[in-house]
């Protein structure tokens, strides 16, 4: 099965990045809006049990913290993906290390950017169409999150989630 870890907003972020994504986002039927903190990989059901434990002590030994989301961006040119970008703070830094050492460890084909994707799969001319008026639009917004989930993919291609994990709680 496909896993992958991810944080999920909260309702007025959520409805915020989907009010882009309905328009110009792919994958806006197949999950939520979120921020990804560990790619997806593959796990059969006894391997998830044991990456379940080892998540399990992971939330225990962090902290909620604040997500503060600054402006629209683009990974363009390597992409034509747009996001809200997070700004990175150590306690975001240090879980997304945790989420990648030890067992848990997983080569990743690009360095941590955190964010909220909001469009995806946009042609050249599309995308440079769209970033040029979002970038101009105050997205300014934070908040403090408390868990984070572990996700599964479903025959269908939607996400789900598998389990949530607490901060600071067994």
């Amino acid at each position: 099965m496909k896993f992958g870890v991810v944080i999920f907003p909260s309702k007025k972020l959520q409805d915020a990045a989907n009010a882009y994504r309905k328009r110009y986002d792919k994958h806006y039927a197949l999950i939520a809006p979120h921020l990804t903190l560990k790619e997806v990989f593959e796990a059969s059901e006894s391997e998830v049990t044991e990456i379940a434990k080892e998540l399990t002590r992971v939330a225990k030994n962090t902290k909620p913290f604040g997500l503060h989301v600054t402006k629209v961006s683009s990974f363009s040119p390597v992409n034509n993906v747009l996001y809200f970008k997070i700004e990175k703070n150590e306690e975001l830094e240090a879980l997304y290390r945790n989420l990648h050492s030890g067992s848990l460890e997983q080569q990743t084909p690009y360095s941590f950017v955190p964010h909220i994707t909001i469009g995806q799969g946009l042609s050249d001319d599309e995308h440079l169409d769209v970033y040029s008026q979002l970038k101009l639009v105050d997205v300014s917004h934070s908040e403090v999150v408390d868990r984070f989930h572990l996700m599964y993919q479903l025959e269908n291609e939607t996400w789900t989630v598998y389990e949530t994990f607490l901060f600071g709680k067994e």
